[in-house]
């Protein structure tokens, strides 16, 4: 197995990387296309700002290399919601894999939307996972509910916190900050 972490200056990078070798795996950071090409997995992670991050994607061509890849993909916080249509922070268009916008939480509750929350999931990336485990959040902005949603969360409104479509997963939240739970999801992804 090769796993690829993207490198595009955004992500929880150690934490991932520990997160991993914790479940015996090892993985790369590169933003070499032929490395991730080639990746039997690729994480996509993302800790930051979305049209600066984007910025960074389009610098490389791995805003046109992510949405080709035909591997199990995983994007992480910043990371799935690149993978969406567009986003409200810096207005900023995605890479379109999912079909659904990010928006800012408009709530009197604190923003960002930071702690453990649950998490209602379904689908392979929550198998032996017990529904409405609780997962490690840190976001101002969701993405909302659509067709690829295969796990949502409540912070006032719904959104959604884990979303599938073909080869390409994502998470809301950290998995790599989750404990037992988002350990057992990575360990989902990993057996795709």
């Amino acid at each position: 197995m090769s796993i690829s972490i993207i490198d595009y200056g955004a992500g929880n990078i150690q934490s991932i990387r520990f997160a991993l070798e914790r479940l015996g795996f090892s993985a790369t950071l590169t933003s070499d296309a032929d490395i991730i090409q080639s990746s039997s997995h690729v994480i996509f992670p993302g800790v930051g700002e979305a049209s600066s991050a984007m910025a960074k994607l389009k610098s490389t061509g791995l805003d046109t290399l992510i949405p080709a890849l035909t591997q199990p993909v995983l994007g992480i916080c910043l990371g799935m919601q690149l993978m969406c249509n567009s986003s409200e922070e810096g207005n900023t268009k995605g890479l379109g894999i999912f079909d659904t916008e990010v928006v800012r939480f408009a709530t009197k509750r604190n923003v960002p939307h930071m702690g453990w929350n649950e998490v209602d999931g379904r689908g392979v990336l929550f198998t032996k996972i017990t529904n409405n485990s609780h997962f490690y959040m840190v976001h101002s902005y969701y993405a909302k509910p659509n067709s690829n949603t295969v796990g949502t969360c409540t912070y006032d409104i719904d959104f959604a916190a884990a979303m599938a479509k073909d080869n390409f997963f994502g998470t809301q939240f950290h998995p790599e900050k989750s404990g037992q739970m988002g350990a057992q999801l990575l360990q989902n992804f990993l057996q795709l």
